[in-house]
C-alpha cells in the first residue's frame, strides 16, 4: 500500500453500560487485546489511547504501544488526537481510528477503507454494512447512515422519516492528522451532544464523509452484556 498510515485505538474505561469494558474477558482474551490483535495483522503502527492506568497496565502485558490520555475527552476522536500528538506522528500521516470495542473488524474491510480513501480523497472516511435485520431499524444502538454516491448525507440512531438506502454505520474513521487537528478544534454541536454521535460534528461543519460500504457482515461490537454473550458464543463457534 502506498499510503502512510497508523491505526489508533481509543479505549475508555468509563462505559456506562459495561464496567471496565476494555478489560472484559472474551473467551480468554480481553476485549482491547482482541482489537489490537486484529489491527496488527495490517500494520505494526498500532497504538492504544486510553484514560485508564488499569488499561495501560494490562496493555503492557502484550505491547508497549499505549498512550495514557486525559479522562475529560467526550469522544474517541479527541482522545486519538492527543495520542497522535504525544507520539509525534507527522501531519500528513493517515490515521485509522479503530474503536476499542470492535474486536471482529475484518482486515479486508480496513484495506477497503484505505483504497477508497486513496481514490476519493474525502475529508473523513468511515464504513457501513447492510442492515439485514429489520429490528435494527428501531434499535438506537444500531447507528444508521444515509449516503448518496458514496458520501454521507446523515447519521441517526433512528430515522423518523422513511428513508431508502440506509446502512448500518460501523464505528471506524480515517483522516489525515492535519484534518483531525481541524476537527478536534471545532466546538461540539448540539446534534453531536444530543445523539452522542461524534461524526455529526464533522457534518455540521461541512466536512465530507465518504462511506465505504462493506458487502459482508461484520460480527457486532461490544456495548452491552448481551453483546458480550454473543461475542463469546461466536468465538466458541469458530
Amino acid at each position: 500500500m502506498s499510503i502512510d498510515f497508523a491505526i489508533l485505538i481509543p479505549s475508555r474505561i468509563g462505559s456506562t453500560r459495561l464496567a471496565n469494558k476494555p478489560l472484559i474477558d472474551l473467551n480468554g482474551i480481553s476485549l482491547i487485546e482482541r482489537v489490537y490483535n486484529q489491527a496488527i495483522k495490517l500494520t505494526n503502527n498500532v497504538f492504544i489511547a486510553t484514560d485508564s492506568d488499569d488499561v495501560v497496565a494490562h496493555v503492557k502485558t502484550f505491547t508497549n504501544n499505549v498512550v495514557l490520555t486525559s479522562s475529560s475527552h467526550i469522544s474517541g476522536t479527541d482522545r486519538i488526537y492527543e495520542a497522535a500528538k504525544a507520539l509525534n506522528l507527522p501531519d500528513d500521516i493517515f490515521i485509522l481510528n479503530l474503536q476499542g470495542d470492535e474486536p471482529f473488524v475484518p482486515i479486508n474491510l480496513l484495506k477497503m477503507i484505505l483504497k477508497d480513501y486513496e481514490e476519493n480523497h474525502p475529508d473523513v472516511i468511515t464504513a457501513s454494512q447492510k442492515i439485514t435485520d429489520k429490528v435494527d431499524l428501531d434499535n438506537p444502538n444500531c447507528v444508521k447512515v444515509h449516503s448518496i454516491d458514496g458520501y454521507a448525507e446523515d447519521f441517526q440512531r433512528i430515522f423518523k422519516d422513511n428513508v431508502e438506502d440506509l446502512s448500518h454505520h460501523l464505528g471506524i474513521y480515517g483522516y489525515k492528522l492535519s484534518t483531525l487537528e481541524l476537527l478536534v478544534n471545532l466546538e461540539p454541536t448540539k446534534r453531536e451532544l444530543d445523539l452522542k454521535l461524534e461524526q455529526l460534528r464533522f457534518m455540521d461543519n461541512n466536512y465530507s464523509i465518504y462511506v465505504s460500504n462493506y458487502p459482508d457482515k461484520v460480527q457486532g461490537g461490544i456495548d452491552t452484556q448481551e453483546d458480550v454473550d454473543k461475542a463469546i458464543s461466536y468465538l466458541k463457534s469458530l
